[in-house]
């Protein structure tokens, strides 16, 4: 890689339509109306690093509010005023309804596009072509979850006859939810479980990312011009002062979090009722790629840089480590890490940038102090310049052979460095995969159909994807998302998370004469929003 102190320029020098102005955040989303701040607030510094002076320094993008438990529990109650036990107008808004007010929200966010685009580049280092990809996923994540709805409520439109019993079966929502999104995706991950939460009838209490936060701001006047009052309702600041209140009250019906395991445990224990409370958790993942004696080395190469180093390692579904056979490695390695330094790396914006600053404080360090550990411990960095600190970007480091005894073994290192690990028998990976704390995904790479279905069908039973001769990853949107041990709790994906969101719920009765002439009454009538028979086109 080039002098990567190099990509940092003046603030001249970046192009007009990626430039943002200073945006300092005094406003959070209430009962329905813009609440005004004037306590204490957060400064945002963009990982991305400015020439002022002779000095490269990081940009400061603005600042938003550090809350109290008094405006925290406010938030609650507005949630839990405009649900008000399941009677609010939300919850009982008929199915079509609530799909009009996101239809409605979904126009009103595309406006936005260009704003949120890059501000995602500005506040998490995202370069431009996954930051326009994650809006887009979003907005297409959104129209096809009301799709996913219109189904469900469709197969629900009828009346079942069994045993003498009239019933109508439907899902029903669960209450207030508490929606806490990760820093890496705080667009559409934090919206694939706020946007299910709040069409299947919940009222929502939404607290983002510590990283990523600004770039919400656009769409909060869509969320109050578009859903009724106190149905979605927004908090800012340390998780400690903020959410462990509302949690205490006992009033969260059900915690939907991307984080890690002990952020969730956490959370979670100070709630007063824990069998009340419903949970949703993407946590924690050490993915590994196996990469066997008869692999394509190029697709192998290939789909483990984009793996291990789409948005520079910083993903859920990244491969954190990677097992490859021993009578492969050096050939592996040669291509692996030649592919891995010619990466460009640059700001956000640059044509092809792959490699760009790091967002979370001391990132670089904590990347740094994995590499020499692992140095210590006999491995080398086989990459030229790998491991490298610039300020606020970290050149990706290749490290090996990396063994057990370092914490890169079985750590997450959640950034650009790559272990690799030699194996000669197959034991080796299977045996880390079983004994690992957790279970998201993995990726197996070979071309003999008997030695990759004898690591099927252990394997599914590990971990709940498994790829193979492709990197891990979360879509299709469609395809259940989640993992075992650790690694989560909950199905997300469309249609999963419509149901994660809600529980069935029916109305009964004996089929006699005046139950007959009851149901017909309502139905013909349509005086009710869940006992109906509209069919949703």
């Amino acid at each position: 890689m080039k002098d990567c102190d190099g990509i940092f320029v003046s603030e001249k020098d970046i192009p007009e339509k990626y430039r943002v102005p200073r945006l300092d955040q005094r406003e959070y989303l209430l009962e329905g109306r813009m609440a005004r701040w004037d306590g204490p607030v957060q400064e945002v510094r963009s990982p991305v690093c400015l020439r002022e002076k002779g000095e490269i320094r990081q940009r400061v993008l603005g600042s938003y509010p550090l809350m109290t438990a008094s405006e925290s529990l406010a938030a609650l109650e507005a949630a839990c005023s405009a649900y008000d036990h399941g009677r609010g107008e939300w919850p009982t808004l008929p199915v079509e309804g609530r799909i009009r007010c996101m239809a409605g929200f979904t126009n009103r966010m595309r406006e936005k596009r260009s704003e949120v685009v890059n501000l995602l580049m500005w506040e998490i280092g995202k370069n431009l072509a996954d930051a326009e990809k994650e809006f887009d996923r979003t907005v297409e994540y959104i129209e096809k979850t009301v799709e996913a709805l219109k189904d469900l409520d469709r197969a629900s439109s009828r009346l079942t006859i069994e045993q003498g019993i009239i019933a109508q079966i439907r899902r029903a929502p669960l209450g207030v939810v508490l929606c806490m999104g990760p820093y890496n995706y705080p667009l559409n991950e934090t919206f694939t479980t706020l946007i299910p939460a709040l069409i299947m009838g919940n009222t929502v209490v939404f607290k983002p990312a510590k990283y990523g936060v600004l770039l919400l701001r656009p769409l909060l006047e869509s969320f109050r011009d578009c859903f009724p009052p106190g149905v979605v309702n927004t908090i800012y600041g340390d998780g400690r002062e903020i959410v462990t209140p509302i949690m205490e009250t006992g009033r969260i019906d059900c915690l939907a979090l991307i984080g890690s395991p002990g952020t969730a445990a956490a959370i979670e224990k100070n709630h007063p009722r824990p069998n009340r409370l419903r949970t949703i958790y993407g946590l924690a993942a050490k993915n590994p790629a196996v990469v066997l004696q008869d692999a394509d080395l190029d697709l192998a190469v290939k789909e483990c840089v984009l793996g291990s180093l789409s948005y520079n390692g910083q993903r859920c579904t990244a491969l954190k480590i990677i097992f490859v056979h021993r009578k492969i490695a050096d050939a592996f390695l040669e291509r692996f890490s030649r592919a891995v330094s010619g990466l460009k790396a640059g700001l956000p914006w640059d044509d092809g940038a792959a490699v760009t600053p790091l967002p979370e404080e001391g990132k670089p360090e904590k990347m740094k102090a994995y590499v020499d550990d692992a140095v210590a411990g006999g491995a080398k960095v086989v990459n030229r310049s790998g491991g490298e600190v610039h300020h606020t970007l970290f050149t990706p480091a290749v490290l090996y052979p990396v063994t057990e005894s370092m914490r890169l073994y079985r750590e997450e290192q959640f950034g650009p460095v790559i272990p690799v690990v030699p194996f000669d028998d197959i034991e080796t990976p299977l045996r880390y995969i079983v004994t690992s704390d957790v279970g998201q995904q993995a990726s197996i790479f070979g071309r003999d159909p008997d030695m990759l279905s004898r690591l099927i069908d252990p394997l599914v039973n590990q971990v709940c994807r498994l790829n193979i001769n492709s990197q891990c990853q979360r879509g299709p949107d469609l395809f259940p998302f989640t993992g075992r041990k650790d690694s989560a709790e909950g199905t997300l994906s469309i249609s999963d998370a419509l149901r994660a969101f809600s529980i069935r719920t029916l109305v009964a009765c004996k089929e006699n004469d005046l139950n007959r002439e009851i149901l017909q009454t309502i139905l013909r009538e349509r005086k009710s929003s869940f006992l109906n028979t509209d069919f949703i086109l």
